[in-house]
């Protein structure tokens, strides 16, 4: 992969239809990028892909430095080989008011994706994270019902995401989707709300190829029903 070219493993509405008991080798999206999100098999955590070092965030607050990705599967995931092209620093209160920044610094995004990250120190910072299935093929929003919501203040780290465009709604998440993991790496998960203390760094770069690969030899994902449910998905990624 490219710098700056998404590669996405399955897609969000499988996750909805509870496709997470297989998936490809956590090592085969480190192979297509540095920078992503995505979840464990299961749906038991959160992830982040920082720097090119994949980290579980659990429902328990507790974080898990992947050192085996070889032996970690996962059932979703998107990710890219980030390459910042905009720089810029701001003081961002609420998920709205960065969505109203990546406007401005691209004005002709809006049918592109966007890779984010952002790094300093964040006022307060809501963050969930799924405690995974309680049995095969249960569906996302049930799942959902299950989180674990935390809230940091005064917390130093990093937010790393993407902005999809709505035309992918059911392939992906449309609109801004958020991960969190603190400077010592010990706490993060996926953002529900944040306020920054002051100006962070923002780096942002904007994608026109998009890499899709959905599973094989799965009979969870070949009999998922596969309906596009924008308004479960809007609930369970907040």
């Amino acid at each position: 992969m490219a710098q700056n070219e998404v590669f996405q493993y399955s897609l969000i509405s499988a996750l909805m239809d509870g496709v997470a008991t297989h998936g490809t080798p956590i090592s085969r999206v480190l192979e297509n990028g540095n920078h992503g999100l995505g979840t464990f098999k299961s749906m038991n955590g959160e992830m982040i892909v920082l720097d090119g070092v994949c980290y579980q965030m659990k429902s328990d607050g507790t974080v898990e430095h992947i050192h085996t990705p070889s032996e970690k599967i996962t059932p979703f995931a998107t990710v890219t080989r980030f390459q910042p092209q905009v720089t810029t620093r701001a003081t961002i209160s609420s998920k709205k008011d960065l969505s109203g920044l990546l406007s401005k610094l691209f004005t002709q995004g809006k049918n592109h994706f966007l890779a984010i990250r952002m790094d300093g120190t964040f006022r307060k910072i809501e963050v969930r994270t799924a405690g995974g299935q309680c049995f095969p093929r249960e569906g996302m929003v049930a799942v959902a019902e299950r989180q674990s919501v935390n809230t940091f203040e005064g917390v130093k780290g990093t937010i790393i995401g993407f902005r999809c465009p709505a035309y992918v709604m059911g392939l992906n998440v449309a609109g801004d989707h958020l991960h969190f993991i603190d400077e010592e790496r010990q706490k993060g998960g996926h953002i529900l709300a944040f306020e920054t203390e002051g100006d962070v760094e923002v780096g942002v770069s904007l994608m026109s190829k998009f890499h899709l690969e959905v599973p094989t030899e799965d009979e969870e994902f070949n009999e998922a029903s596969l309906v596009h449910d924008k308004d479960g998905i809007e609930k369970v990624e907040g």
